[in-house]
């Protein structure tokens, strides 16, 4: 069961998610970030959430700027919108008296997790699953269009051949600008990293890196046999899973 929820974005245009609402005994909250382009509905932030729902933790996951059922340009977002979104989107959690002690994030939206922690008062506990450890890792999928956009301030970029999106050079240049190597030895909280050691998509070293910049309590675990976007049966569910697990000792007042 799942309550649809807006709140208002960092930007000001309203974000559209939903709250998989925890069954039985509510163990804790949470807050899910998607991938580059996903959204609320992809395959790991439903089956993700549904799970950890289903296990007594509720989430909330929500489409970014102008992807899904949100409001905005998806190209007025940037790393740094998406991180002072996925603030807002704890802020929002606490406003409703379900204040949010873990943040999980799937592969730029692990990137996104692990730099807005720090900014999110009551955050515990934090996992990230096949995420990459620099922010422009992301700029791999439109790298055919990065020089139109410098030269021309934006460029139409069809994703997957369905999805027209507005690439602006602000974008690129806020993309090229991120890292997380303060970030990460700062965090300041257990961290869970989860990667496929067969991901194409972003490789089984980012997972290294993060681990290696993290301090303790940290943790990894190998998602063998998953698919970046864990779209095989069963593959999301078991990442929700582990998450739960983990996240126990975290989760209580």
């Amino acid at each position: 069961m799942a309550e649809r929820v807006r709140f208002r974005s960092s930007t000001g245009p309203m974000l559209t998610g939903l709250i998989d609402l925890p069954q039985g005994e509510v163990r804790g909250w949470g807050v899910f970030a998607h991938g580059f382009t996903l959204g609320k509905d992809s395959p790991a932030a439903a089956r993700i959430c549904r799970q950890l729902a289903s296990e007594g933790i509720g989430m909330l996951r929500f489409d970014n700027l102008g992807l899904g059922d949100s409001e905005g340009d998806w190209g007025d977002g940037s790393f740094t919108v998406k991180v002072a979104d996925t603030v807002e989107a704890a802020a929002f959690m606490a406003e409703r008296g379900t204040p949010a002690r873990l943040l999980v994030g799937h592969s730029w939206g692990g990137c996104a997790v692990l730099a807005a922690a720090g900014r999110v008062e009551g955050v515990r506990a934090v996992a990230t699953v096949g995420a990459p450890s620099d922010p422009s890792h992301a700029e791999h999928q439109y790298d055919a269009f990065v020089d139109r956009v410098l030269a021309d301030g934006s460029a139409q970029w069809l994703v997957g051949g369905i999805k027209a999106l507005t690439l602006k050079r602000a974008f690129v240049e806020d993309v090229r600008r991120a890292q997380l190597l303060d970030v990460i030895p700062a965090l300041h909280r257990p961290l869970l990293v989860m990667h496929s050691p067969t991901d194409a998509t972003v490789g089984i070293e980012n997972a290294s890196e993060i681990f290696s910049l993290a301090r303790h309590p940290r943790s990894f675990v190998s998602l063998e046999g998953s698919d970046h976007l864990l779209t095989a049966p069963g593959q999301a569910r078991r990442a929700a899973r582990i998450v739960s697990a983990w996240a126990d000792p975290y989760l209580g007042d």
